[in-house]
């Protein structure tokens, strides 16, 4: 008998494939994001997203990209990013928060 991967899991599997293309590493080794809550019954999911550096240049595409990687695991129903040290943080959060990635 084979057990279903939970929501978290397939989130967790789905980010390793966003990678940073200053490092070719995936945003999960960095550890970039964090605090991440999985609502396994209603899909609600929701994170903090930290990138590398406060002025990192690549820190809209990462949430992008992490937004849509998320966005695209079957089971998810919503997403809430919060950015964290970044110097446009609350800019970003609220942008990537409305988008529809």
């Amino acid at each position: 008998m084979t057990l279903e991967p939970t929501l978290r899991e397939k989130i967790l599997t789905k980010l390793v494939e966003v990678i940073d293309p200053e490092t070719g590493m995936d945003v999960l080794r960095m550890r970039l994001i964090e605090e991440l809550v999985v609502d396994e019954e209603s899909g609600q999911v929701s994170y903090r997203f930290r990138p590398s550096s406060p002025l990192c240049p690549l820190a809209v595409s990462l949430a992008r990209d992490i937004k849509q990687a998320v966005g695209s695991v079957s089971g998810v129903q919503a997403q809430q990013i919060e950015v964290v040290n970044y110097i446009h943080a609350e800019e970003l959060t609220e942008l990537i928060n409305q988008s529809d990635v």
